[in-house]
């Protein structure tokens, strides 16, 4: 993917894209600076966006959680969790940055100039998030909020809340500790029981040596999305396992 080369000319043609003329365009260039440009720039003239990419996480759970909630008040806790799962999961994220063509703006060091980072998930959906900080802290609420409804939101209303109710706890877990550069889940079948047209199913899930559930099910795909879903409500309050 070809890098845009003037700053100003990116800057500008990025906020064309987005809708938003910044009164500070020092914010969305930050926003766009990955940690290792700083690191490659023995001046460190610019801040990279992680502070940014961490407050856009939790505007987006924010503006999301609000949208949802006025679409569909009549759906569970739980299926309204589901629906956020997809809309702020990293895979979602990328899909709107691609289409955005955000990679191109990015401001990489040579390593991840040299390693595709243009198109990684984890560079891609980090900096969105930053981008929606940028335009918070830039004009508010309202332009994050416009931002999230047109690209994000879009169609839902339309769609309707199913598709994205299904749950897949595997795939957001995966990526969970892909983000931590930690290993993949392994699912152990431990146990099977019961007659044989009604079954159930036994797994663990470990990440390298570390037990982490435990999960039952009437086939072994269900059984291990059970012990997804418990591993993902462990994981937060398990020690050791931060975004490095």
């Amino acid at each position: 993917m070809p890098r845009v080369e003037s700053a100003v000319g990116a800057l500008e043609e990025l906020e064309a894209r987005l809708g938003y003329t910044f009164r500070d365009s020092a914010l969305l260039a930050q926003a766009l600076t990955h940690s290792s440009h700083c690191d490659a720039s023995s001046a460190r003239l610019a801040a990279d966006n992680e502070q940014l990419e961490f407050l856009g996480d939790a505007i987006l759970g924010f503006i999301v959680s609000d949208a949802l909630c006025a679409l569909f008040p009549a759906l569970s806790e739980g299926k309204l969790s589901r629906i956020k799962a997809n809309l702020v999961s990293a895979r979602h994220l990328r899909r709107v940055a691609e289409r955005l063509e955000l990679g191109r703006y990015l401001r990489l060091g040579p390593g991840e100039e040299k390693t595709g980072g243009r198109q990684k998930q984890a560079l891609l959906s980090d900096a969105l998030e930053a981008v929606l900080a940028a335009l918070y802290r830039d004009g508010g609420l309202e332009p994050a909020r416009r931002f999230v409804e047109l690209f994000l939101l879009e169609g839902l209303r339309e769609s309707g809340a199913e598709p994205l109710a299904r749950a897949d706890f595997k795939s957001t877990l995966q990526e969970f500790l892909q983000a931590r550069r930690l290993p993949a889940a392994r699912y152990d079948m431990v146990e099977t029981r019961g007659p044989e047209h009604r079954k159930t199913f036994t797994v663990e899930l470990w990440v390298g040596e570390r037990w982490l559930a435990r999960g039952e099910g009437a086939t072994k795909k269900a059984a291990e999305q059970q012990a997804a879903r418990q591993a993902l409500e462990r994981l937060p309050a398990e020690p050791g396992w931060q975004a490095e």
